[in-house]
Parts: structure tokens; C-alpha cells; sequence
């Protein structure tokens, strides 16, 4: 029987099998866990040997020949073999049954979806909402459902509600954060005395404080008066499709790649993946950027100025991004990755964005206060951070044109049309 090749790392990380076949493709380089485990690998890969060579050659396909066929099946069924012996030995369940009790802060509706996520995972798991109106606190308790921001979606039986900070936090193992970035600081400054130090906060609010500047990694120490261990998601994710039980992904970000792995294994389920990463500045400027960028999007729909100029305003967008993110320190493949890219794309192009919903009406003619007043969809954090933007490329030194010109629009020096007249006769240069 001929040899099999045998899988073992190369000097950048990538999986690479002796003798004459080519590098195994892969999705990206190999996290160095996965790496510790190349011993299982070689071990799947020798009964792979033993029982491949007599299975049936794949019939011919619509698209491939039968020989480009059956490498296509062959790269596939490694790769499979491969997330098999990767897979973590402490599984999410396993960081479920010792978790008891959740609390959100935030009635919202991606509040609301991610504590959902975590209570369709245990039955016996006790998520609670942390509220400011009673109202809809008693909607939730009685009719399993928020009214306001997700009607229709009945919640699960062990999401419950109340306005009381004490008994939403005693017990509590974890600590969602959605509160609107610009409520952030007062809320957190009226539970400092009853958030324990050691509960891990999951941030999922995006944006920039007005007057500082300030992300939420600087906000949430700064208004508890202490360091708390806090880790950062964010993606593509609209609440109705994680309502929805719908596939989507999101990045858990921490300087503690351990705090990382383990939100992830709380969040993780069939239909939620949880990357993780180290680059919290990244994470959390493409998160609150991208929501100006979106308001811009949605200008150029409202205009109705067609495709081409919308791609030409989110790519430009995108490098005003990473520029920025570079200069504040973040990492530049951060901004290729689900919270850089995806979330844009998202909240681009997704009929369900408030910040182009924003940028729509503005570019049909509609004034900011009107818009703003009416909104029923809650915070468009991308209105308060275009301001903040711009003094933060004035420190770093970046020019954001398109991002600029959205805080011109949003503060009546400049109308939709005359803001895409202005971007388009900037001079022409070279792509960087």
C-alpha cells in the first residue's frame, strides 16, 4: 500500500504533509493549540490511510473531471479530520454546567438577543435583564417578550427582567454589557458598589464617548474606578437573525487570550462561532467606525447613486479605518477579519442597520433632529461618533475624508449631494 504523507508544521505555521503532495489547504494558518495536537493528527491521518485506499472513486461531477474532483473531496474530508482533532478538550457544555446565572445590562434588542443565545444553550440557566423602564420589565416577565425592540420573538423561559441592580447582579457569574456607549459611564458608575471586581463583563456595545474620545476597554475601568476583567465582542450580528437562530459569527477580544477562550466557549454554540483575539483597539475602532461609515452608505442609497459608487464609498471607507485603527495601535488584519470587514458589510448593505437607515432618510432629504426623534430602531451610536471621529484622526494625524464629510453632513455645514460633489473632485492618487 503506498505510504501516506504524514502532516507536520512548517517554520510560518501552516500544516504541511511530507513527501509529494502539495500543502494541505487550509483556512489560514493554524492557531499554535491546534499545533499541540499534530500527534492525534498523524494518528487520524494513518487510519484515514487504512481506510481510504479501497473506498470508490467519486463519479464524475457537473463542474470538475474525476481526478480534480476527488482532490477537491480529499482536501475537504482533511480538513474535517483536522477540525476533529482540534476541537477543544473542555467543550462549551462543560463551561455551561458551572455557570448558573447571567446578567445583561440593557433592555435592547442585541442585549436581549445575546442573552437569549445563552438561555436557549441551558435550560438552567438564569438570564436576567437589567432595565430602566418597569414597564417593559413587566412585558418580559408576563408576556415573554420585549415589546419594544423585539416583538413578536418569544423569549425563553429562563429570561426574566427587573430594574433592580442588586438582584440582577447578586450571583451573577458573567456580565453582558449592552448599554449605549454614551449612557455607559453613569450606569456603571451607579453599580460600581455591587459589581463584584471579579466578574468578567462582555462588552457588546461599539462606539466612542463624546468629549474624550474614550472606547469602552478605557470607559469601563475608568468609571468603576478599578480594573475589571472585560472582553469585547463584536461582528456581523444583527439581533433579529441571532433571534432567529440563525448562523452568525462574532470575535471575542482580550489581552487575556485566556478571558478570550472562555467567552467563547460560553457563547459558542451550532449557530453562533466566537473567534477570539488579542487586538482590542482593532476590535473596538472598526466596531465604532463602521457605524459612521454606514450612515455613508446609506446616503448613497438614498441619493440613489447606484452600485459602483457605493462599492467606491465603502472601500474608501474601509482604508480611512484602517488607517486610523493602525495609528491608535490596532492590527491592520484585525481589519479583514469579523470585526473589521464583516461587521462593515453588515451594517453596510443589511436592510436591518440603524446607521444606514440614518444615512438613507438624510440622503432622501429628512434633517438629523427629525430623523432622530422618530427613530423607533433605538441608538444609532454612528450619529455621536462621527464628531468624535475627526478629533481623534486631527490627534493621530489620518485624513478621513469620507468620514469627515459624514460629520459635516450629520451637523447641517454640508447637504448629502454637496458632501459626495465634495469626495468626488478630491485629487486623484495613488490607492494605498
Amino acid at each position: 500500500m503506498e505510504r501516506q504523507p504524514t502532516p507536520h508544521p512548517s517554520s510560518d505555521g501552516e500544516v504541511v504533509l511530507s513527501g509529494e503532495d502539495e500543502t494541505v489547504p487550509e483556512t489560514g494558518y493554524l492557531h499554535e493549540e491546534a499545533l499541540r495536537h499534530l500527534d492525534e493528527y498523524r494518528r487520524v491521518e494513518a487510519h484515514s490511510a487504512t481506510t481510504s485506499s479501497s473506498a470508490p472513486v467519486a463519479p464524475a461531477g457537473f463542474a470538475y473531471p474525476p481526478a480534480q474532483r476527488n482532490q477537491i473531496r480529499e482536501s475537504w474530508d482533511t480538513l474535517m479530520r483536522w477540525s476533529k482533532v482540534f476541537r477543544t478538550r473542555q467543550s462549551a457544555e462543560s463551561l455551561l454546567e458551572e455557570t448558573n446565572k447571567v446578567v445583561v445590562f440593557g433592555g435592547g434588542s442585541f442585549g436581549t438577543a445575546m442573552g437569549v443565545q445563552l438561555a436557549r444553550q441551558k435550560p438552567g440557566l438564569e438570564v436576567v435583564l437589567l432595565l430602566r423602564d418597569p414597564y417593559l420589565s413587566r412585558d418580559i416577565n408576563t408576556l415573554h417578550e420585549n415589546t419594544r425592540y423585539l416583538s413578536g420573538f418569544k423569549l425563553p423561559h429562563n429570561v426574566r427582567a427587573t430594574t433592580s441592580p442588586t438582584e440582577a447582579i447578586l450571583g451573577a457569574q458573567f456580565a453582558v454589557h449592552a448599554v449605549p456607549v454614551q449612557s455607559s459611564r453613569a450606569f456603571l458608575q451607579s453599580i460600581k458598589d455591587i459589581l463584584p471586581p471579579t466578574v468578567p463583563i462582555v462588552c457588546v456595545s461599539k462606539g466612542l464617548e463624546v468629549g474624550n474620545a474614550a472606547t469602552m476597554s478605557d470607559l469601563i475601568p475608568s468609571a468603576l474606578e478599578r480594573k475589571q476583567p472585560a472582553v469585547f465582542l463584536s461582528g456581523p450580528s444583527f439581533a433579529k437573525e441571532v433571534m432567529e437562530n440563525r448562523p452568525t459569527g462574532v470575535v471575542a477580544a482580550c489581552k487575556d487570550p485566556e478571558l478570550a477562550r472562555t467567552v467563547q466557549a460560553l457563547f459558542a454554540s451550532p449557530t453562533m462561532r466566537v473567534n477570539t483575539t488579542t487586538d482590542v483597539v482593532g476590535v473596538e475602532i472598526c466596531g465604532a467606525l463602521k457605524n459612521v461609515l454606514a450612515i455613508a452608505a446609506g446616503i448613497v442609497q438614498g441619493l440613489d447613486l447606484g452600485h459602483n459608487a457605493l462599492a467606491a464609498l465603502v472601500a474608501q471607507g474601509c482604508s480611512e479605518i484602517r488607517w486610523l485603527a493602525e495609528k491608535m495601535g490596532g492590527k491592520s488584519t484585525t481589519m479583514s477579519g469579523l470585526s473589521g470587514l464583516g461587521d462593515i458589510m453588515l451594517t453596510c448593505y443589511g436592510d436591518l442597520s440603524r446607521n444606514r437607515t440614518v444615512g438613507m432618510r438624510l440622503g432622501r432629504g429628512e434633517k438629523i433632529a427629525d430623523i432622530l426623534a422618530s427613530s423607533k430602531q433605538g441608538v444609532a451610536e454612528g450619529v455621536a461618533t462621527a464628531g468624535v471621529v475627526v478629533g481623534l484622526a486631527r490627534k493621530y494625524r489620518v485624513s478621513l475624508p469620507v468620514l469627515t464629510a459624514v460629520a459635516q453632513v450629520l451637523d447641517n455645514n454640508l447637504t448629502p449631494s454637496e458632501a459626495v460633489a465634495e469626495i468626488m473632485n478630491l485629487p486623484q492618487i495613488e490607492e494605498v
